[in-house]
């Protein structure tokens, strides 16, 4: 781990470059992207740079692995870890961009800190980056070469060969491989990233929750993003993905814990954060999972909620268990088992040793593991999936 006058350094200059992160970040892609504009449009995500939460996620990501290793110098954060690593796996990320991120990570901090910036600071920073890196790489080989993808060669065709309007704004793609390719295996929970080529040429990856157990296909359910900036990928298979439509798939990723052992289950979500808690419930029947299994979800109306009917019918073959769904709309209420407004766990019997899995919107997340931690679930039995760029780096 970092020696310990790195140690020294770190801890005291943390506060400094922690305040300036986000400067730091800033200038950093401006950087790179002006060396290397082709990872802007073919890897990065262009709405998340347009409103910063790319950034947001750099700076989270690097203050918290200083922050754990300064700490804890002995321990090497490998939940924190794990996580990024699964979706740099996703995006095909390799050796070779750890260099080019250094260069210009390296050149913005001398830029933005100035004579702060001393040969032994220089020293010191540069180890906690190779540190996390080298772990980072370390993983990612790992994960490619558990999905046979060499090198990160990650990349797969798919065939659309069945698409579901599941409400106004969400379609469910069922997809089967071309070339005669194999369905991969996967955990419930976790996703693939699919890469399209849009009309200026750009060729954009985003990652989608697998929303059904594994089987002969595998189904992704997209929602189309509204907004300013619009959603460019998700409005593209909405405009474009038909059945016979080709997609370029990663394998699938994410680090998520089997849900299928003996401890109650509160399968929390929010919008279209349901996909993975889906797929979840797929699987469990499909076992015939016997333990207790609490599913919660909230949403604006029941016309809105995705999946409401297959959401509803799996969460209801499980037993011993609870279905509350809420909804914010008038006349939620006439329909069977809801709720009226937001949320609420008051009333909610949560089982001794439960282990939850959170998705959604980050302030839901955040307030629902808060007073999940109030009603005693351990933080560590607490899993969440973040859609997007990962802010909550840290703060578990």
């Amino acid at each position: 781990m970092l020696s310990a006058q790195t140690t020294r350094t770190v801890r005291a200059t943390l506060p400094a470059v922690g305040a300036a992160i986000g400067d730091i970040a800033d200038l950093f892609y401006k950087k790179m992207f002006a060396a290397h504009p082709e990872l802007l449009r073919d890897l990065f995500n262009r709405g998340n740079q347009a409103d910063g939460s790319q950034r947001q996620a750099l700076a989270g990501s690097i203050a918290a692995f200083a922050t754990a290793l300064v700490e804890h110098p002995d321990v090497r954060p490998d939940a924190m870890l794990a996580r990024i690593a699964h979706k740099h796996a996703s995006l095909g990320i390799t050796r070779d961009q750890y260099t080019i991120v250094h260069t210009h990570l390296f050149e913005a901090i001398v830029d933005v800190l100035g004579e702060a910036v001393t040969p032994d600071v220089a020293r010191a920073w540069d180890e906690v980056y190779w540190l996390m890196a080298n772990a980072l790489i370390a993983i990612e080989e790992r994960l490619y070469a558990e999905a046979g993808a060499v090198d990160g060669s990650t990349w797969r065709t798919w065939e659309i060969v069945e698409r579901v309007q599941e409400t106004a704004d969400v379609a469910t793609f069922r997809l089967s491989p071309c070339a005669g390719d194999e369905v991969p295996g996967f955990r419930p929970g976790q996703y693939v990233s699919v890469q399209v080529e849009l009309p200026d040429g750009a060729r954009q990856i985003r990652q989608y929750s697998l929303s059904a157990a594994p089987a002969e296909t595998l189904s992704i359910t997209v929602k189309r993003v509204h907004g300013v900036p619009e959603g460019e990928v998700s409005n593209h298979l909405h405009a474009h993905g038909h059945v016979g439509s080709r997609l370029t798939l990663s394998a699938p990723y994410g680090d998520v814990p089997p849900v299928d052992d003996a401890a109650p289950l509160l399968l929390i979500s929010a919008g279209i954060g349901c996909t993975p808690i889906v797929a979840m419930l797929d699987h469990l029947v499909r076992v015939d999972h016997a333990g207790p299994v609490t599913v919660l979800h909230a949403d604006r109306s029941p016309a809105e909620h995705a999946l409401r009917t297959r959401h509803t019918r799996l969460a209801d073959e499980l037993a011993p268990g609870a279905v509350h769904f809420w909804y914010e709309s008038a006349g939620a209420e006439d329909v069977p088992a809801t709720r009226r407004g937001r949320m609420e766990l008051t009333d909610i019997t949560i089982p001794t040793g439960a282990r939850a899995y959170l998705c959604g919107p980050l302030p839901f997340m955040r307030g629902v593991r808060a007073r999940l931690i109030e009603l005693g679930v351990r933080p560590a039995d607490i899993h969440y999936e973040v859609f997007g760029p990962d802010l909550w780096l840290g703060g578990e």
